[in-house]
This record gives structure tokens, C-alpha cells and sequence, in this order.
């Protein structure tokens, strides 16, 4: 397991100087231009911490889905069918979007069709990049030095919540941008932004998030546990990657 603190970067005095910006919300998407970069699309809590928790357990692939419906058809050809909507298991569906539903060998060697209200509709509406990988805390440390090395600027896009910004997502963001910021340029004031904010809460995220709008969403649904795993940084090592409409690893 890779630790932010003795996590290093290095990068050739040769190269040219690439760019990191971030979308605060899907909803601003077309102000980017997306063919040239590496998309990190990133649902903290929880969507996208538990694609990478699926992963780490051993899932197959995920497709992810921004219809509920044909994410529900998926059961007739042996996919695990998971997600939320609102937050709440959808009616139906084998798993909902809490990472602990993805651990351990129940995903180990499967196929997952996947919805969200927020994450997968920010992975369908960023399918004309380059590249799209998912990030997450948990994977924080390899999701860096993965784009550290990569030839691509890079466009962090934030889910947030039914078009509008959320800040746990903006943090994940800022957290990118502080570990980068020797080697890869912001593109505008959107990562400073992020950066800033993420370095006010980065010693205690939990405590800084708990007045959030969607902390307080999820609080409704008790589900603690989640909100502080998903805040955990550096629990796995895989990078998820959009191939042909799947996220495989």
C-alpha cells in the first residue's frame, strides 16, 4: 500500500510543462475541450471509491450505466447489477453504492453493471476524451504518479450532485493539484481553487466535510462508516480505465 507521505515524484527538466484543470460539475463539461486529455472523473462518496474497491477485490470489469433501466437488463447476462439513486439502493438491483458491498469474494472474477445518480452520468458525459481512469482517495497515491508520467493534460471531473458542485469531490481534485503542483501547471483558477480548499481540510477531511450537503445526505441514511473509508486515502493500488465502454483494470 502506497502512503501520501512517502509518496515521491519525479519528473524530466526536458519535458514540457503539461496542465491539469477541473471541472467543478458535468453540468460545465462543454467549456472543456476533452480530446487531449486524461479525464479523472472522481464520486467520493461513493460511486467511484467503489468501482476501486470492486477492483481491489478481484472484479472483472464494471460497464457502467447512466440509465437505470439498461443497468437492470444487464442481470439476464450474468452481470451483478449495482447502484443508487438518491443515495438508496435501487429497487431491484444486487448491491447498492456502499464499498463495503464490494469487498471480499463475493466480486472476485465478476462482471458489474453499474448506476449512479451522479458518477456514471459524469463517466457518459465524458466519453470523447482521450482516456478516462477513475480516482478515488483510496487510490490516490497511484492515480498521481500515474498521471505524472502520462503524455496528457489532464481534466479532473468532478460528479458533484445533480449538476451542482459538491466539496468532497472538489478536495480529491485539490489534493491532485497540491501533489502535482511541482511538476504539472494549472490551467486556470478552478485548480487553485480546489487546491486551496484541500489543503485547509486535508488533517482532518471528515470534521471539514460534516456541514457538506451531501455528508449531511448521507448521514440521513446512517451510513457513517462510509463517508470516513471513502476520506481514507492510499487503501489500494488499481487504476480503473474506460476500454470500449467497460472499466477494466
Amino acid at each position: 500500500m502506497m502512503t501520501g507521505s512517502h509518496f515521491q515524484i519525479i519528473s524530466s527538466s526536458n519535458q514540457v510543462m503539461k496542465t491539469i484543470d477541473v471541472c467543478l460539475s458535468p453540468e460545465l463539461l462543454h467549456l472543456y475541450k476533452l480530446e487531449d486529455r486524461t479525464v479523472v472523473v472522481v464520486d467520493i462518496l461513493r460511486a467511484t471509491s467503489c468501482m476501486v474497491t470492486a477492483f481491489a477485490h478481484g472484479a472483472e470489469r464494471i460497464v457502467p450505466f447512466a440509465s437505470q433501466e439498461e443497468c437492470l437488463q444487464m442481470k439476464t447476462r450474468g452481470y451483478i447489477t449495482s447502484g443508487e439513486r438518491d443515495g438508496k439502493k435501487v429497487e431491484g438491483f444486487d448491491k447498492g453504492n456502499s464499498p463495503f458491498e464490494y469487498m471480499g469474494f463475493e466480486v472476485a472474477g465478476k462482471k458489474i453493471a453499474f448506476t449512479t445518480t451522479n458518477g456514471t452520468q459524469a463517466i457518459e458525459k465524458s466519453k470523447s476524451a482521450r482516456e478516462i481512469i477513475i480516482g478515488s482517495f483510496l487510490n490516490l497515491s497511484s492515480i498521481t504518479k500515474y498521471l505524472l508520467f502520462s503524455h496528457n493534460n489532464i481534466l479532473v471531473v468532478c460528479a458533484g450532485w445533480k449538476g451542482k458542485v459538491n466539496l468532497e469531490d472538489t478536495l480529491f481534485a485539490g489534493a491532485l493539484v497540491e501533489r502535482l503542483k511541482n511538476h504539472i501547471e494549472p490551467d486556470c483558477d478552478a485548480p487553485l481553487a480546489a487546491q486551496r480548499l484541500y489543503n485547509l481540510a486535508k488533517d482532518n477531511m471528515v470534521e471539514f466535510l460534516s456541514t457538506s450537503s451531501h455528508v449531511k445526505r448521507l448521514q440521513r441514511l446512517n451510513i457513517q462508516k462510509d463517508i470516513e473509508f471513502c476520506l481514507t486515502p492510499d487503501q489500494y493500488t488499481v487504476i480503473p480505465k474506460l476500454v470500449r465502454g467497460e472499466l477494466v483494470c
